[in-house]
């Protein structure tokens, strides 16, 4: 019964790690994204302007790291939800559009 209990702890460890990295990666990466987009692209395509979505992203970023470095350390929380939420909501929604509202290139 020991054994169980010590591989059940390794593998939600590991189960958060990748996770965790996954989160983190997605979150930055949004985050980047928004930091390099012009500033008036935003209102043309409905959405916040673009230091609001930097917050947002900035605090996601944040949460994140909070939730995984807090007690039990997971990230699957409701604040770890709520802030990969909020980069794909970036990136699935408003990214999309503000690529088509610019001339619709670029690598991103």
């Amino acid at each position: 019964m020991a054994f169980a209990a010590i591989f059940f702890n390794a593998v939600t460890n590991a189960v958060n790690l990748v996770l965790l990295i996954a989160f983190v990666i997605i979150e930055v990466v949004a985050f980047v994204n928004c930091l390099t987009q012009r500033a008036d692209a935003f209102p043309v395509v409905g959405s916040l302007s673009k230091p609001a979505w930097l917050a947002i992203l900035g605090g996601s970023i944040l949460l994140t790291l909070i939730c995984r470095s807090t007690g039990g350390g997971n990230v699957l929380s409701i604040f770890g939800l709520a802030a990969i939420t909020a980069a794909a909501i970036y990136m699935l929604d408003v990214r999309p559009a503000l690529r088509d509202a610019t001339d619709g290139t670029g690598s991103w």
